[in-house]
């Protein structure tokens, strides 16, 4: 079996280039080939550095650098040294151009900062689901929000909208007479949101739900319930007098959230 090595060079992380090159590696089954990725090349000084130690390697090169400059260099600094050189992006890039009569960007790392977004957004909303209603109270100090509220506060729908938008968010809910998990009065204050309303809006809400529960559900939407509910949780809330109040009265699930948002100190969705 032939052996060769591959110097994957990139000016983000390579990953883009090391998949193009698995792939194309399973048409050829009789080859070896040791791959050593080289990350975050952005200079002249650097792409001589990488074509010299892939010279002195035997290898040949693999890159997906975006910039005319440096697609130009390791090009001609790869002919100098008798290093070849594979452009994985340059014909792409140039052919889109074509297609859409617009020059690209050329930014490095460009599709590593939207890939970043994507995977955080993936595990913002594995956390919110995993934390959701209570559950493993035991990890909240992993959350960067904390929603406390009684049930039909949109506690989950909030915490939702939140992790969509890149935040690990755990919600608490509130019943009447039990205290709160011991830890989450061991949060830091500006990362728990209490979520309140006013009593009778939120026995109108509880009532369509009972509705569809067939009365199931018991004192849940018995507006004298609701209202010492509501007690009780204000009664909790004022335990640590920097939590942060929401009434969600009246307001959608967007405005809650903006409003949380503000108060954290701007939106995430990176």
């Amino acid at each position: 079996m032939e052996s060769y090595t591959a110097f994957v060079v990139s000016d983000g992380t390579g990953r883009t280039a090391e998949r193009a090159l698995n792939a194309a590696l399973t048409q050829f089954g009789d080859v070896r080939l040791d791959v050593v990725r080289v990350q975050n090349v952005r200079t002249r000084d650097e792409v001589v550095r990488v074509v010299r130690e892939a010279a002195a390697a035997n290898a040949f090169i693999i890159h997906t650098l975006v910039t005319d400059e440096l697609r130009g260099e390791i090009l001609h600094i790869g002919r100098q040294y008798n290093v070849e050189t594979i452009d994985l992006m340059g014909t792409l890039l140039g052919r889109l151009s074509e297609l859409f009569s617009v020059s690209p960007a050329e930014k490095p790392g460009l599709f590593s900062q939207l890939n970043s977004v994507y995977f955080r957004r993936i595990e913002s909303m594995e956390f919110a689901i995993n934390h959701d209603d209570g559950q493993r109270v035991d990890e909240l100090k992993d959350a960067e929000i904390v929603l406390l509220g009684v049930s039909r506060t949109f506690k989950t729908p909030i915490s939702v909208y939140l992790a969509y938008r890149g935040w690990f968010v755990a919600n608490v809910p509130i019943l009447l007479d039990m205290p709160l998990p011991p830890i989450v009065g061991e949060l830091p204050a500006h990362d728990v949101f209490c979520l309140d309303t006013n009593p009778a809006r939120l026995a109108e809400l509880r009532s369509t739900r009972q509705q569809y529960l067939r009365g199931a559900a018991g004192e849940y939407a018995n507006p004298d319930f609701v209202r010492r509910e509501i007690h009780w949780a204000r009664k909790l809330f004022s335990q640590q007098s920097k939590w942060r109040v929401i009434d969600v009265t009246n307001k959608s699930i967007e405005e809650i959230s903006s409003e949380i948002l503000l108060l954290m100190g701007g939106e995430r969705d990176s």
